[in-house]
């Protein structure tokens, strides 16, 4: 799509005078008139039409010096092609507790499900980083290597369920998987994102070893505890039919060990007792780290001040041949 504009429109303030100088032609016209004597009416009538002849160059005049304004203000179309480059900036893994106690319902409808959106929100946010997911309860796995493809990390974390892994909260076992997913990675910014809303009871791998080794490899942590202050409906048994029980339980989360492990990595602990504050919380990540990305834009200009020099310059070429031919006789 072409764009038009002018390189110098300062210059179009120059088209006032315009009208002063039709002004100033009309008010000294009858002082360059001269007395014509005509021996019939006929004369008189051949006479008025010449004297409407005399209007012709002025007007030549007048356009030509338009043409020329308008060829100073230098007259331009041009299209704009753009280039973004972005740089390979972050590579995000989302270590993710799926143990039953996800299923606590201080969240609304429960915690696993409040996460899920947040999430998929989150990764529609991230179209220029790479994002893998790792799943952990009382062990832990790779549900999604890191991947530039969001289609996938969303279908990924959708398709999240607890009953999957074995029960417990192994969170050392959850950061090492993660670590060991985004170690290699060539990405000048490497994060993980780890969520759980208990305490580390399960694994064989340390939480704060695993944390150590993180802040070793220039591995970022933003750890999140989830679940509301005080009791929340627990899921406890199963009916008959398969649904299940809940009971209000205390709510337990290791905050000391999240701080700690967020602290060891440069990163930053926030406790998430809400479905707005998570949100906002994985707002936050979102807005403290960015990609950086390039925007190059190419301008191609077509110049189209050259019509308006030769439309000068023509019109005052006929001006000058009408008035040593045509209204020689008069003028």
């Amino acid at each position: 799509m072409e764009n038009f504009e002018f390189l110098h429109p300062q210059f179009l303030w120059l088209l006032v005078l315009i009208p002063i100088l039709v002004f100033w032609y009309l008010l000294t016209a009858q002082k360059r008139q001269a007395s014509l004597h005509m021996a019939n009416a006929k004369a008189l009538q051949s006479g008025s039409k010449i004297e409407l002849l005399r209007y012709i160059l002025p007007i030549l005049h007048l356009l030509a010096i338009s043409a020329l304004i308008i060829a100073l203000a230098r007259p331009r179309t041009y299209s704009v092609s753009t280039k973004v480059k972005t740089n390979r900036g972050i590579d995000i893994v989302m270590a993710i507790d799926v143990s039953a106690s996800m299923l606590a319902r201080d969240l609304k409808p429960n915690r696993l499900e409040a996460l899920k959106k947040v999430a998929i929100r989150f990764i529609n946010q991230r179209p220029n980083d790479r994002i893998g997911v790792v799943a952990y309860a009382g062990e832990s796995f790779t549900k999604t290597p890191v991947t530039s493809d969001k289609d996938i990390i969303v279908k990924t974390i959708d398709e999240l369920q607890w009953g999957e892994i074995e029960g417990g909260t192994a969170i050392g076992m959850g950061l090492g998987s993660a670590i060991n997913r985004i170690k290699d990675s060539k990405a000048k910014s490497k994060v993980i994102i780890l969520l759980t809303d208990g305490v580390n009871n399960a694994g064989f791998v340390d939480p704060i070893t695993a944390a150590e080794i993180a802040a070793e490899l220039g591995i970022k942590v933003y750890t999140i505890g989830l679940g509301t202050n005080g009791m929340a409906p627990f899921p406890v048994a199963r009916r008959n039919d398969g649904t299940l029980i809940f009971r209000n339980q205390p709510v337990e989360i290791d905050e000391a060990l999240l701080k700690k492990i967020a602290k060891e990595t440069g990163g930053r602990y926030f406790r998430a007792t809400s479905n707005t504050k998570l949100k906002e919380i994985y707002d936050e990540i979102n807005l403290m780290e960015k990609t950086k990305i390039e925007e190059f834009k190419y301008y191609n200009y077509n110049e189209q001040y050259r019509f308006w020099v030769f439309l000068t310059g023509g019109l005052l070429l006929l001006g000058v041949l009408l008035k040593w031919t045509l209204f020689r006789s008069f003028v």
